[in-house]
């Protein structure tokens, strides 16, 4: 008794039994399942948080801060002043506010501004060896003289004032961006699909920036963070030595600084703002890890 049995193809036995690849997840879905996590999303509430203050920090309060009452100096909390008075009688709570105004610029002007010079010497240094030869001994140079003293020289030497101190802090940080930019370009210049862009004759200025400069996006975009949390951090630091922005100008370095000779006294003159200098960079950081993980496909985890 003769049986017949049907047998499925090859190419239908191979595909049932082998699953079809998992897509990789993107960029968007990362964070998304980042800010699913409790440090991400309170970064990013403390942030927001942050930046509505700054914006809508006159609508908040109506006591300018920079107005002086010696009647009411060195008073406690109240109804009046939140976070009480400073020695000239000025609003704590008024200066902490509008000194997040000055912070928020000079992070995010300084960022701005390290990240595009970066980019720029970068690519130059790793596209043109010889040029590139030159500008790493400069930079490596400029790595070696401590941030803070190059900051404090530049600030004196040029005046106080926002523009001076994002550039003395950017001038610092420059180094490291050119050095990661160096270093993607080196590795996608022996990329195989930049050679065959070479040997086919593409113009140099398509070549940089449709083949070699999308590669540093994402690592700029990582480190822009962390270049704004440590450009915040800076502007604190000079302004309290009294190398940032002029004294009349509230900033979170100022508020310390007018603050450090009562502080036995009063604590809250330097722990008001201390607390959102700290939480600030803090969130920051946390904004900056998370922005890694998602932009890295080599730090992406499992859920």
């Amino acid at each position: 008794m003769n049986q017949s049995f049907a047998t499925a193809p090859p190419e239908a036995t191979a595909s049932a039994a082998v699953p079809p690849p998992a897509s990789a997840p993107s960029v968007f879905s990362e964070l998304r399942r980042a800010l699913k996590t409790a440090p991400v999303f309170a970064a990013v509430l403390i942030l927001a948080s942050v930046v509505l203050i700054a914006l809508f920090a006159s609508q908040i309060s109506a006591i300018d801060p920079t107005e002086m009452n010696p009647v009411s100096r060195l008073a406690m909390p109240s109804a009046d002043h939140w976070l009480g008075t400073d020695a000239f009688g000025r609003d704590v709570a008024a200066r902490v506010m509008h000194g997040a105004r000055v912070s928020l610029v000079v992070g995010m002007g300084t960022a701005i501004v390290t990240v595009a010079l970066g980019l720029l010497i970068g690519v130059i240094a790793g596209y043109f060896d010889l040029a590139g030869g030159i500008i790493m001994r400069v930079m490596d140079g400029v790595m070696a003289i401590p941030a803070i003293l190059l900051a404090i020289a530049l600030v004196s030497v040029s005046g106080a004032g926002i523009v001076t101190v994002m550039v003395a802090i950017a001038i610092p940080e420059i180094p490291r961006v050119v050095r990661m930019v160096r270093a993607v370009i080196l590795s996608a210049k022996g990329e195989s699909y930049v050679e065959a862009a070479i040997s086919l004759g593409t113009p140099l200025p398509t070549l940089l920036l449709r083949h070699l400069v999308p590669n540093t996006i994402a690592p700029l975009i990582v480190q822009g963070t962390y270049i704004f949390a440590s450009a915040i951090l800076m502007e604190a630091i000079l302004s309290f030595l009294g190398a940032g922005v002029p004294p009349e100008r509230p900033s979170w370095g100022n508020v310390m600084a007018d603050g450090r000779m009562y502080f036995q006294m009063i604590s809250g003159l330097i722990l008001y703002p201390g607390i959102v200098l700290s939480l600030t960079v803090l969130s920051v950081n946390i904004l900056g890890d998370a922005m890694r993980d998602a932009l890295d496909p080599r730090m992406v985890r499992k859920l």
